[in-house]
């Protein structure tokens, strides 16, 4: 190739390598910063209550209506929701990976106006709501009083008031969820006065109907002549309790007036008593940030907390502020670290080339390649719209290894000629890359192919893969771009032709060094050409190491665990207390506040919220209670404060100290947008719409079964149908005799216990709702409906006539999957077995155990990992060999020639397992990332041994001669470049701190696949090629140039001295 241009015009060279660098800050100040790519799929969630219905009375007449509608969604993948006995209806549509969000809300919000009609009144008049929102939490933050001064109530509605419309404005929030109640002006009747008065809660719903209103009454003079208008206007809604108070319910003739106050209490209170929040014990309330899709993480939490900041500064004395949990310490904790990990590799990688090349000169012009390089792959990711996250960062430190070996390929070319004896480095640099360059390119070129299948991959994985792949495809494109203009341009520069004379004078401790390091080089050379002719000699040996690595590298592949990715300690534990079916909140309170304590006598736990009557696994209730924990930095634990030893101990001390309730405690998810916890999710089916008791029955029966396998350590459901329950039973005969009808003995019944939304008030700027109900203690126990009374003709009737109850038992929380009953499943797999492998014990389970009629489906991550199974990759890797294969075969114009180059891979992927399988490692998404990078690495080695075998081949040395001359020749640079990767990469198989697992799945494949891979590949190549070459000689005989070895007598010398 001709590059004299470039080694002539230094300075071109120079600028063009600039360019690259500018160009790459300037995508790097734009590129957004995640955790991971955008991987979760959008999800548009749909929301309303019932008030005082149960959870199946929801399920039947607001949930199945609208499940029916929005069934079918274009782009939908799969649909969840939840009914429960609080009266909340929740449906959750998934769509899949890149479908246009705004899209898939429209249509969800069309097809549930759809349903409108269908749905109670009371729902409608509250309303419908469809958000898009992913499934996962960014942030959790509340807002605290740390002295106690203030109550839970002023604390919600300040947040309510003055800090969440700010946060919902910031862009990319898709819902700040506040853990509480907004303000209520609360009407607490007095069903004893009432009955005395002959008076049913619909009287006081008409009392407000008619007083409580705004009004235009209209103007006095409009057009009537005169000089001057006026408005006219009323009082409006009433605002304060006290203007409740005196709403008149009923005047009689003799001048008697009857107020509200005199058959209710009222006061300005909470919608809905079903949550409370404390933050280190004290009173709080608590909001939850979830993000749209598509929006990114890392920049909606920056601006949620610079309103949290802003907010800040207004605060009243005695409130404060205080973080949860916030993804984005995980992140720049990881980011940190991958950064000091690069920065080690240069500095290891650096050294390795030095020691080769002993000459400070010659390793400055790798050491410049490498920033060049990696500085200039931004602006490509900026291009192609990616960000840079975890993947993208291992893909640079993978990618120092790959520059490295371009550079030195050509400074070891520069060399070899100014060894034959050129004088002039900027002629040796021309002839040099008149030889390599093409061998440059076609080695690129096989390295970016390599990378380039793998963005075909679909699903989640394939995203991962994509973000990998083309980022080392950049990386490559552009390093060969230095290869083939500055590198060359700065040997003709730096290098210095060789001095032959000079052999006297004083030697250094360096010059000592390297002449020992060279002398040892010579002896291992030497051995290694033995080495080389034994296996040339005997093939069978040879090809018996090939094949049994293919055999040993398949049965590994099927034994190693497989994951996604692997769990990382983010510095947040999550705890969920399930109390007893029927356990009242206050009891629920008192339980939680033990957790606490336990909790707070742990040195590494920094904050801890709690959140009472709310539950991530299971919903609303008054049975149920989260924590969420916040860890002390990274920088702050040792080694044996890690989350999961400090999970370990709460399960201890929990386990022994909490007798009430089930206390279970999880690390939140590494991918978000999927589901609340990590380890595995699926849903189990009852397609027949069978009876609940029976299908519960099912499900422990399986749970019990699945108990029993090795890989899970433990699978559960917050299922549970044994809640006692009162069904209510109405005579229908006697009620008609009476003069009355069921739908008032149930709407009477509504008023008192069930609580009403009968109308709305304005106060600071908002609107509320008026909720009338019973006092407290006039509903306490099923005696409390003596008290109540219905109006029949013109006296009151106990409503006891008309109502029996009788004692059932049922669930607090009904789910449905895709339109089926279903119960909720989750666990985690046991120490030394991963997700993959839960995977399939859940599979085999259910194949034995689960009866005609009823099914599973995996759900959240889990299903994601389950239908980008293995068989994708494995197809993604054969697509990998065989772009290999066809692009050598081009190359060599030869069939046969490249199996000697196809055949050597196994080697290194062979030894990439072996080590997994030695230090412990699943093969995840990291481990699979540094074989496709083996794959390219490998490939080139092999192929600069069969170039140069060829090029003596082709001079008329025997086959064999020119195979083991090929080899020597090429041992140095294939030495270098492998031992400049694998201790390169030592700091990142021996990484400690934030992200490790990750990190160390990433080096252990890459140096375990190097080291084995490199050292059967310089052993094992030259015997392939002589087999694959005669052979081929024996189809196309070889033409033969320069016979008499007049360019090659020099190199030969060089080789054979």
């Amino acid at each position: 190739m001709k590059l004299d241009r470039f080694i002539n015009r230094p300075v071109l060279s120079t600028v063009i390598s600039i360019f690259i660098v500018i160009l790459g800050c300037v995508g790097l100040l734009w590129l957004p910063i995640t955790q991971y790519p955008d991987i979760a799929p959008p999800t548009i969630q749909v929301t309303t209550t019932y008030t005082g219905a149960n959870a199946q009375t929801v399920l039947n007449s607001v949930i199945a209506p609208i499940e029916e509608q929005i069934n079918g969604a274009e782009g939908m993948t799969y649909m969840q929701s939840t009914a429960t006995n609080t009266g909340n209806a929740t449906i959750t549509v998934y769509f899949r990976q890149g479908f246009n969000p705004d899209m898939a809300a429209v249509d969800v919000q069309n097809r549930v106006a759809k349903a409108q009609s269908m749905l109670p009144a009371e729902v409608t008049k509250v309303g419908v709501i469809t958000k898009k929102r992913q499934t996962s939490m960014l942030l959790v933050f509340s807002l605290y009083s740390p002295d106690g001064s203030y109550q839970t109530e002023f604390i919600e509605n300040y947040m309510k008031i003055n800090v969440i419309p700010q946060i919902q404005r910031v862009s990319g929030v898709g819902d700040a969820m506040v853990m509480g109640a907004d303000y209520s002006m609360r009407i607490w009747l007095k069903p004893d006065v009432m009955a005395q008065y002959q008076l049913m809660p619909t009287d006081i719903t008409a009392a407000l109907a008619e007083q409580n209103i705004e009004a235009a009454p209209g103007q006095f003079g409009e057009r009537g002549n005169q000089s001057y208008q006026y408005i006219m206007r009323y009082k409006g809604r009433l605002v304060t309790p006290e203007e409740f108070e005196n709403i008149v319910i009923r005047t009689n003739p003799n001048g008697e007036v009857l107020y509200l106050k005199d058959v209710a209490d009222l006061e300005l209170g909470r919608v809905d008593y079903g949550f409370s929040n404390k933050t280190n014990g004290q009173p709080a309330a608590s909001a939850m940030i979830f993000q749209t899709a598509g929006s990114n993480a890392t920049q909606v939490i920056n601006g949620v907390l610079a309103e949290i900041d802003k907010a800040s500064e207004d605060l009243p004395e005695g409130l404060e502020f205080n973080i949860s949990m916030n993804t984005n310490d995980f992140l720049f904790a990881s980011i940190h670290e991958v950064i000091k990990t690069l920065i080690e590799a240069f500095i290891l990688v650096f050294i390795v080339v030095y020691i080769f090349l002993q000459d400070i000169r010659s390793t400055i012009i790798p050491a410049i390649a490498i920033p060049v390089a990696l500085i200039g792959t931004f602006f490509g990711l900026y291009l192609i719209g990616f960000s840079i996250n975890l993947l993208t960062l291992a893909a640079l430190v993978l990618a120092i290894a790959i520059v490295v070996d371009d550079a030195i390929v050509v400074v070891e070319a520069v060399h070899a000629k100014l060894d034959e004896g050129y004088t002039s480095a900027r002629l040796a640099a021309i002839d040099a890359m008149r030889e390599i360059g093409g061998a440059l390119v076609s080695i690129t070129l096989v390295m970016m192919l390599v990378f380039i299948p793998v963005s075909f991959i679909s699903g989640t994985s394939g995203i991962f893969y994509r973000q990998f792949g083309l980022t080392m495809a950049i990386a490559i494109g552009l390093s060969a771009l230095n290869a083939l203009t500055l590198s060359p341009a700065l040997c003709g520069i730096f290098l210095k032709p060789h001095n032959k004379e000079g052999e006297n004078k004083k030697k250094t401790v360096i010059d000592r060094f390297h002449e020992g390091f060279n002398h040892v080089y010579d002896g291992v050379l030497e051995k290694y050409k033995g080495f080389t002719k034994f296996f040339i000699n005997h093939k069978v040996t040879s090809f018996g190491i090939v094949g049994a690595s293919i055999v040993a590298l398949v049965m590994l592949m099927l034994s190693t665990s497989t994951a996604l990715v692997p769990n990382e300690d983010t510095g947040v534990l999550f705890c969920m207390v399930n109390m007893p079916p029927a356990t009242s909140q206050e009891r629920t309170i008192e339980v939680m506040d033990e957790v606490d304590k336990i909790l707070a006598d742990i040195p590494a736990i920094n904050y801890r919220t709690q959140i009472i009557g709310y539950s991530f696994l299971a919903g609303q209730g008054n049975t149920y209670g989260t924590f969420i924990i916040k860890l002390k930095d990274w920088s702050e634990r040792t080694k044996e404060e890690s989350a999961e030893a400090i999970l370990g101990q709460l399960y201890a001390r929990t386990g022994q100290q909490i007798k009430d309730g089930n206390v279970m405690i999880f690390q939140p998810p590494m991918i978000s947008g999927y589901s609340v916890t990590s380890g595995f999710e699926f849903q189990l089916q009852d397609k027949t719409g069978g009876d609940i008791n029976n299908f519960s029955q099912i499900a422990q029966d399986f749970l019990a079964k699945l108990n029993q396998r090795p890989e899970i350590q433990m699978a559960y459901t917050t299922f549970n149908p044994t809640f006692p329950q009162y069904m209510v039973d109405i005579d229908v005969a006697k009620a008609k005799q009476a003069g009355t009808d069921p739908s008032t003995v149930l709407s009477t019944l509504q008023g008192y216990f069930g609580g009403m939304y009968i109308s709305n008030f304005n106060r600071f700027g908002k609107l509320y709702r008026v909720m009338m109900q019973a006092a407290p203690e006039s509903r306490v126990s099923p005696e409390s409906l003596n008290q109540i009374k219905i109006r029949v003709g013109s006296e009151m009737a106990p409503i006891t006539n008309f109502v029996t109850l009788k004692r059932v038992y049922g669930p607090d929380i009904i789910s449905r999957f895709n339109m089926y009953t279903s119960i909720s499943v989750n666990g985690t797999p046991n120490p030394g077995y991963s997700s993959g492998d839960a995977i399939r014990a859940i599979e085999e389970v259910a194949a034995e155990s689960l009866p005609q009629g009823f099914g599973y489906e995996f759900s959240g991550m889990t299903r994601e990992e389950q239908s980008t199974s293995s068989s994708s990759t494995a197809v993604v890797f054969g697509l990998c060999l065989l772009f290999v294969y066809l692009l050598l075969s081009a190359q060599y114009e030869s069939y046969i020639l490249p199996l000697a180059v196809i055949l050597s891979i196994p080697f290194g992927l062979m030894g990439s397992f072996i080590f997994a399988k030695i230090f412990g490692i699943n093969n995840n998404i990291y481990l699979q990332i540094g074989l496709i990078m083996l794959i390219g690495l490998l490939a080139k080695n092999a192929i600069l041994i069969v170039e140069f075998a060829l090029d003596r081949r082709r001079t008329g040395m025997s086959i064999a001669g020119a195979a083991v001359a090929g080899a020597a020749a090429r041992l140095r640079p294939i030495l270098m470049t492998s031992l400049a990767l694998i201790i390169g990469l030592l700091p990142l198989m021996f990484a400690s701190g934030v992200g490790a697992n990750g990190n160390n799945a990433l080096g252990t494949g890459a140096v375990g696949g190097m080291l084995i891979g490199m050292i059967l590949q310089v052993l094992i190549v030259p015997a392939l090629f002589v087999a694959f070459e005669t052979l081929q000689e024996k189809f196309v005989p070889i033409k033969w140039k320069d016979t008499d070895n007049t360019e090659l007598h020099d190199q030969i010398e060089q080789y054979n001295h």
